[in-house]
């Protein structure tokens, strides 16, 4: 771990005992430095990780509408724990050194909080779902360190119904997030415990939302220098500022004739799943038909799905959301397939069957 304190010159910094630390601090000498230009690179969760060039001003933005909707304060700490090699993480320093917050940054891992004593307070922090649902189950001692927050943001993947009933254990505000790497990170949150939880993003104050012919968001704010960035992400825009996130265009299947959203059936599995305990990692996706073109299934990690459960969760998805929705097989595979960032691979996976 390295501990960076935004309001402190650079010479008070300390020196990188890792690569991983090494690589933090070159990045936050180069922002204390002026650079006005930064190359990051997409998380290659929807296809190649492809690079893409932010100015300082933008990230700045971001920066500061993040502080400001979520109060956060010079001098505040915040536990860094996101690759800070990608969007999330980079923009994670870029808050902490715009802001002044004092940083505890640590490498990635499936518990972040494993080397905090209980009494450890945080003001802020953004995790990835896994995280959460680790320290959630493995690491209850460390609720007080969560409790104490003035925010969790969880972003990076969508969370999953059992996640979201787990998160109801935690007093501090917890929001999803959403946004992307030509977003310059977050763009909207979705509250998810407490009496403001809710299904529906809201985007922060200056943002523009739109969406096209297909149904799929556009968005134009200061962190976009003004210029709308158009999305693949069906959403059902409720009002200038607020949506339902439905999925992505680019992964409907197409069934028969049928259009199906896939992860409307993630979330109705996910959800029977759940009343029966720990959910494994899970996604829905087409593979190739004769008949129906594409055949919904299910790919589970490491564990093969109990036959009660399974015929439960496929009646749940044909009375939700009709007969061509439900999927045709659970297949079991091993260890999902990973981006660097931690998110599933889901096309390396297909495409291996």
């Amino acid at each position: 771990m390295i501990q960076i304190d935004g309001q402190r010159p650079v010479s008070d910094w300390p020196h990188p005992a890792t690569s991983y630390e090494a690589d933090a601090l070159t990045f936050c000498r180069a922002w204390q430095s002026g650079q006005t230009e930064f190359v990051l690179h997409t998380s290659g969760s929807t296809g190649q990780p492809k690079p893409i060039t932010l100015t300082r001003a933008q990230m700045r933005a971001s920066a500061r509408l993040t502080g400001q909707t979520l109060g956060l304060q010079p001098g505040d700490s915040a536990l860094v724990c996101l690759n800070v090699r990608y969007i999330a993480g980079v923009m994670m320093l870029v808050r902490g050194l715009e802001l002044g917050l004092r940083m505890s940054i640590i490498e990635p891992s499936g518990n972040p909080l494993a080397d905090f004593p209980a009494e450890t307070r945080f003001a802020f922090t953004a995790l990835v779902p896994l995280q959460l649902q680790s320290m959630l189950e493995h690491a209850t001692d460390k609720l007080p360190v969560l409790n104490g927050m003035k925010a969790i943001l969880v972003g990076g993947a969508a969370t999953s119904p059992a996640l979201e009933r787990a998160i109801q254990a935690i007093t501090a505000p917890v929001y999803a997030t959403y946004g992307m790497t030509e977003t310059v990170s977050h763009i909207a949150l979705r509250r998810l415990n407490g009496p403001g939880a809710t299904e529906v993003f809201t985007a922060l104050e200056g943002v523009r939302l739109g969406t096209d012919e297909r149904g799929c968001l556009h968005i134009t704010s200061a962190a976009t220098n003004g210029e709308p960035v158009q999305t693949n992400d069906v959403v059902e825009l409720l009002d200038a500022t607020r949506f339902r996130l439905l999925g992505r265009a680019d992964s409907i299947i197409n069934s028969g004739g049928v259009k199906v959203q896939p992860e409307a059936v993630e979330r109705i599995v996910q959800d029977v799943l759940a009343a029966s305990g720990p959910v494994p990692r899970l996604f829905v996706a087409g593979l190739p038909d004769e008949r129906l073109g594409q055949r919904v299934v299910v790919f589970v990690e490491q564990q093969r799905l109990d036959a009660e459960l399974w015929a439960a969760a496929q009646a749940r998805v044909r009375e939700r959301l009709g007969p061509y929705h439900v999927p045709k097989d659970a297949i079991t595979v091993g260890q999902f397939a990973e981006t660097p960032t931690g998110k599933v691979d889901k096309h390396r996976i297909v495409n291996s069957y």
